[in-house]
């Protein structure tokens, strides 16, 4: 996993109290430790295990991960606009690895 990629999709704009959605993708392999290499070795596991965004330095969604995740995982859910303000998100890989992209956001 050489270049990992996380995208997000957020509204620019929002009104005070709207829902948004907010999407976001990353490229990675989520290896689940269950499958063999060609030489019959397991495959040591390897996935995101943990999701967070924050707003303005607030956590506002989180979610754990586990080995039945699709690689390349796609995450939408959606949020009541509250503030102006930047979005960031973190993945967090078993081996300690956080990737990391934000987004800003204005409420009016």
């Amino acid at each position: 996993m050489a270049d990992i990629k996380a995208r997000v999709k957020v509204p620019s704009t929002a009104a005070k109290g709207e829902i948004i959605e907010i999407k976001t993708m990353i490229a990675h392999d989520m290896e689940s430790g269950q499958r063999k290499d060609k030489s019959g070795k397991v495959i040591p596991r390897q996935i995101i295990n943990k999701f967070t965004c924050s707003l303005n330095g607030k956590e506002v969604f989180r979610s754990d991960w586990y080995t039945a995740v699709s690689a390349n995982p796609y995450l939408s859910f959606f949020l009541r606009a509250s503030e102006s303000g930047t979005f960031d998100f973190a993945w967090h890989d078993d081996n300690g690895s956080i990737y990391k992209a934000s987004a800003p956001i204005t409420v009016s």
